[in-house]
């Protein structure tokens, strides 16, 4: 069955002032849609290749099944995790395990935006779950899929991709990193977290 885009939870110009409209549409309807339409393509090429018992250009397959899978996951989190109300300090479930592990959530804050703010080039930062270490981890994804640990669950996410914010923020991506805290969903972290700890 084919991946298909999913729509916003949320009308394009719902995330204003601090994710403009155009941004968003352009981000949901053109990037991601490339990444589901690649991985698409990823999941054909391999199919063809088993079919054919050819296996020549596996490595090239696998690898973009890699990135357009790991881009539609996450930007699919990216939106989900985002709010008209959302924002302020985390709540219930998550606030505790934030503290537990970072001290409070301003200290919290403060590293996820280091991170955002230094991935290298083409990335993430993420807030996930260990499951083998029973903690949370803030960790960074380039591309979308390197630098990351096996095992861990996503539940916030935050694209720090060129194309996220250029068009309102250019290349101040600090700027972008701050106005995007006025817009998390700590409901829907809550529930990834709550989830996990099933």
């Amino acid at each position: 069955m084919k991946h298909e885009l999913p729509a916003l939870p949320y009308d394009y110009n719902a995330l204003e002032p601090h994710y403009d409209e155009q941004t968003v549409r352009l981000h949901h309807d053109a990037h991601h849609k490339a990444y589901v339409d690649g991985l698409n393509n990823a999941e054909a090429k391999l199919a063809e290749a088993r079919e054919k018992g050819d296996f020549a250009l596996v490595k090239h397959w696998e690898r973009e099944l890699a990135f357009h899978g790991s881009g539609h996951i996450l930007h699919t989190l990216f939106w989900e995790n985002m709010s008209p109300n959302g924002g302020g300090p985390a709540t219930g479930l998550v606030a505790e395990e934030i503290n537990k592990f970072f001290g409070s959530f301003e200290t919290f804050k403060k590293q996820l935006s280091a991170v955002a703010v230094a991935v290298e080039g083409s990335g993430w930062a993420l807030l996930c779950y260990n499951p083998m270490f029973k903690k949370l981890e803030i960790l960074t994804a380039e591309k979308h899929q390197n630098l990351t640990q096996w095992g861990v669950v996503p539940l916030l996410v935050l694209d720090v991709w060129e194309h996220a914010y250029y068009l309102k923020y250019q290349n101040k991506r600090a700027a972008f990193v701050e106005a995007w805290w006025n817009l998390v969903n700590w409901e829907d972290v809550n529930r990834r977290l709550a989830d996990c700890l099933k």
